[in-house]
Order: structure tokens, then C-alpha cells, then sequence
């Protein structure tokens, strides 16, 4: 039987070492003070600790600031990606370079502020294998927020998201839920799905949300709706069998409608000559196509899934 966290039980944060995971893009002028930041925090709680800066195809000089932290601070990793890859291919990347017991994912642009990741902390170690940060007021523009009540909705139906829970990039995860995420195969990965998935003791904690200091957030209407349609066609069947519904649907009132034209032909006269034939042949044969794409489309869904890519990314180069 599963046990759920016990709040009265609370290990030492001492007793662990953490991993911060960072996806970089275009951030030059911002990521250097959001690690130093983390460092310091680091160091002042006395934990063991890890940031792993992933560069994911920045056209600004953002690989040269974090390759140069890593020289500098002997707990900073950087890793260059080939190219853009996206947000969570980044995430998937940095999860396979970390080693702590709890690793943390976050920002680039000093958004999840360093002093808030003690608060995550604290709840997974009341037993949460995974802990969102719930942004007390979320400084972003409005398509962002609409945006995210989508991808909410989403979650909810495809990965069981519990209506009490608010998800979000700032989260801590358990080693076992790393490495989970990190051996499944998909070519689609999407963290904030996949912690769904492979925990089983979630939680949120309040944090704060700083507004960015410098330039605008890549996450664009389109970047977002495209989030929401990978998500779709690769962890749910919904849709293919949404169609597949309306495929034999269409097939179903295809041999009623012919059907009736074979009994009308054969007990009224008709001005058309073949028009009966012609109509009961078009409506048996396309019922059989539609009906026929339908489970073929089934069939091809399992199949990618079956042979999905492992390596869905290229490591150009790595520092530290």
C-alpha cells in the first residue's frame, strides 16, 4: 500500500545534494547573476549543490558566459547543445548530466528568483517526490496566462493533473522521478507531463515571480500552441480517435444513405438512369476508405510510438 508524505516527518535538507537545471537561450546579459545568485544561496545554506547551464542554440553570446561560470565555479556544468532544440529537450538534456538527490529546474532570465529555491526544498523534504512553485502573482503578459490555462486543461485530461495543483517550470524533483523521465523513450519529451506521470506525491508551495529585467520572453502565442498540439498527438490518442469516432460515424451514415438509394432504386422509378448505382457504390466504397484510414491511423500512432527516438538531441560540447 502507498504511504502518502508525512508532514510531521522532515529529513535534513543537509543529508542531500541538489542539481539546478538551467536552459539558456539568448540570455547573455541575464544568466550570469541568476547563477551567481544560486551559488551564493548555495553556499550560505551550506548543501551540496550542482547547476547545469544548457545552451540551447542562443544566437547571442550566451555559450561564452556560461562556459566561462564553468570554468570559474567548480560546481557549474556547461553543456552546448548542436542547435535550437526547444525548452524541453534542454530540460531532458541537463536532467542526464545531473547527479544530485533532488534536482530543480528553472529560468534563465532571474524570474525564479535563487532565495525561492529553499522553499521548494523544504517541501520535498516532508516526502514530495515532486514540488511545483505556485507563483504567488505571475509576471507575465496575458496571452502567456490564457496560454497557460490551456496547457492546464491539457494536463488535466491527458496526465491526470489533480485540480488542487498548479504546475510550473520552477519545480523540484526527486532522483527516482528523474531518472524515470530520463530512461523513457519518446521523441516529444515534456517534463511537466512526465512529472506528472512518473510521481505519485505531489505538491505545490508558494513562491514569488520577479518581473524580467531585461528583454522579452521567447514564448510566443504560436510557440505555445504548438507546445499544446505536441502534447496532444504525442501523449494522448485523443484526437486520432476523436477522428476515428467521426471516421465510422461518416462510414456508418454512408451505408444507411446507401442503403436507402438500393431500396429506392428498387421501388420507384427514377429519372436518372445509374444514378442508384453510382450513389450506393461511391457511398459502400468511401465508407470502407474512411472506416479503413481510421484504423490504419490507429496502427501508425502505435508504431510511433513503439520506435520513437531516444536521442533527441546533440551535445556539441560540454564544460565542467
Amino acid at each position: 500500500m502507498s504511504v502518502g508524505p508525512d508532514p510531521a516527518s522532515t529529513m535534513d535538507p543537509r543529508d542531500f545534494a541538489y542539481s539546478v537545471v538551467i536552459p539558456v537561450y539568448n540570455s547573455a546579459p541575464l544568466v550570469g547573476d541568476t547563477v551567481r545568485a544560486l551559488v551564493a544561496m548555495f553556499a550560505e545554506q551550506g548543501l551540496r549543490h550542482q547547476v547545469v547551464l544548457v545552451n540551447d542554440g542562443s544566437r547571442d553570446e550566451s555559450w561564452a558566459v556560461i562556459s566561462d561560470l564553468a570554468r570559474t565555479h567548480e560546481h557549474v556544468v556547461a553543456v552546448n547543445l548542436l542547435k535550437n532544440y526547444g525548452q524541453h529537450h534542454a530540460n531532458l538534456a541537463g536532467l542526464r548530466e545531473t547527479t544530485g538527490d533532488f534536482v530543480v529546474t528553472m529560468d534563465d532570465d532571474g524570474q525564479n528568483p535563487a532565495d525561492q529555491v529553499p522553499l521548494l526544498i523544504g517541501a520535498a523534504m516532508r516526502g514530495h517526490d515532486v514540488v511545483f512553485g505556485e507563483f504567488a502573482r505571475k509576471q507575465a503578459a496575458g496571452y502567456r496566462r490564457l496560454g497557460s490555462t490551456l496547457i492546464g486543461m491539457v494536463n488535466r485530461r491527458i496526465f491526470a493533473q489533480p485540480a488542487d495543483l498548479t504546475v510550473s517550470n520552477f519545480r523540484i524533483l526527486r532522483r527516482d522521478v528523474v531518472d524515470r523521465i530520463c530512461a523513457s523513450r519518446t521523441a516529444h519529451p515534456y517534463l511537466t507531463g512526465q512529472a506528472l506521470m512518473y510521481s505519485s506525491h505531489r505538491a505545490n508551495v508558494t513562491v514569488r515571480h520577479e518581473p524580467r529585467a531585461f528583454g522579452a520572453s521567447t514564448y510566443s502565442l504560436p510557440r505555445i500552441l504548438r507546445l499544446v498540439m505536441t502534447i496532444l498527438f504525442s501523449y494522448s490518442s485523443f484526437p486520432l480517435r476523436f477522428l476515428a469516432a467521426v471516421g465510422f460515424g461518416v462510414a456508418g451514415l454512408a451505408f444507411v444513405l446507401g442503403a436507402f438509394y438500393l431500396v429506392t432504386g428498387l421501388v420507384t422509378d427514377t429519372r436518372v438512369e445509374g444514378w442508384t448505382t453510382i450513389a450506393v457504390l461511391l457511398s459502400i466504397f468511401n465508407g470502407f476508405t474512411i472506416g479503413l484510414l481510421s484504423m490504419l491511423g490507429e496502427y501508425v500512432v502505435r508504431t510511433l510510438n513503439a520506435v520513437s527516438a531516444q536521442d533527441t538531441y546533440h551535445v556539441l560540447e560540454r564544460v565542467g
